[in-house]
């Protein structure tokens, strides 16, 4: 039976007159609500690991809004923090984690197996969503990739090149290597748990796949993420994997075959007539507006609005930003969004 959730639709190759529509980071700081919730659970950490708020702030985009898809509100970096490295937020510049950058620091990681004992408020979380979501809404799950997490677990926080990490995979690549496969081995677990919590689609977002060339690549951003859906496949066989390696550049081209992800979503550098050419042909393509529209707003947003869903119109394709809505975005402007996709 064909599924009534449109984001479903297009995922299985359903082209669509109106596209659905989500925004990477649609719960967030730029909606006053999620900021008043934040405040309320004290901490962004602890916002991730209180279910009912955690299920408040990504219902609240959808009750303002209608978007065609949830996504559940958590971090990636949940996943080191249950293989035992520590994790804090720094108010004004984000994350630090206790680091990787030897073999003993590797062998105090605990096995993927054993996430799901820090993870479970996520599951909850999860389940809550599968009762409260309206019915024409999707769930989507999440996890970074394996390349993009073992970045921050190697420098301690995020970095301009991640440097640290091709550092790490130069000086002692066995150990790197043991890192991404205890990665991937926990992104199958969490991903695999997610579904089984309600989770209807799950996205692997590899922020830094841009910094990543040649074999490197296929080893490191190609090779996990393969790996990891194949894995879904067999325990999930008919549940939808979005994948984003982000600044990939010419490499889109094959990602989804390579992979095996049902879509692939597209950052906003990606040119739409080259992307129509070389990975819409293989399926499903997510995005790719630039998220200083939803900043800027005005008469440029509803051209690139209508120039996006244009351009992808002769396949399938859901309708997004090319990265995350920014703090500093207008909410204002994510309903004319909304509106000229939906021609209001």
């Amino acid at each position: 039976m064909t599924s009534q959730k449109t984001l479903l639709r297009a995922l299985a190759g359903e082209v669509q007159a109106v596209p659905p529509v989500w925004m990477m980071r649609q719960a967030g700081r730029y909606l006053p609500e999620y900021r008043a919730t934040r405040e309320k659970a004290g901490d962004f950490l602890a916002l991730c690991y209180t279910p009912d708020l955690a299920a408040e702030v990504t219902l609240q985009p959808i009750r303002r809004y209608g978007f065609d898809a949830a996504i559940l509100f958590a971090d990636i970096l949940l996943v080191p923090q249950a293989l035992g490295a520590d994790l804090w937020f720094v108010p004004g510049e984000g994350p630090r984690l206790s680091t990787v950058t030897a073999q003993g620091d590797f062998d105090a990681l605990k096995p993927a197996e054993v996430v799901h004992e820090t993870l479970a408020p996520v599951y909850e979380t999860l389940r809550i969503l599968t009762r409260e979501l309206p019915a024409e809404t999707a769930l989507i799950g999440f996890a970074g990739a394996p390349w993009t997490v073992a970045t921050y677990m190697i420098a301690g926080q995020g970095t301009p090149d991640q440097a640290p990490a091709h550092a790490l995979m130069a000086a002692q690549p066995a150990l790197f290597d043991a890192l991404i496969a205890r990665i991937t081995a926990a992104t199958i677990e969490y991903l695999s748990a997610q579904i089984a919590a309600g989770a209807e689609v799950v996205k692997l977002f590899d922020s830094w796949a841009g910094s990543l060339t040649g074999a490197a690549f296929d080893r490191y951003a190609v090779a996990p993420t393969a790996e990891i859906i194949a894995a879904l496949k067999v325990r999930h066989p008919d549940v939808p994997v979005i994948a984003f390696p982000r600044e990939a550049g010419a490499r889109y081209d094959g990602f989804a075959r390579a992979t095996g992800a049902d879509c692939v979503a597209l950052d906003n550098a990606v040119d739409r007539q080259w992307a129509v050419a070389h990975v819409q042909r293989d399926g499903c393509v997510q995005g790719n507006l630039a998220p200083s529209h939803m900043v800027t707003g005005g008469a440029e947003l509803v051209a690139e609005t209508r120039a996006v869903v244009q351009a992808f119109a002769g396949g399938p394709h859901i309708f997004n930003l090319g990265h995350g809505i920014t703090p500093d975005a207008d909410p204002a402007n994510v309903q004319l969004m909304i509106d000229t996709l939906r021609g209001g």
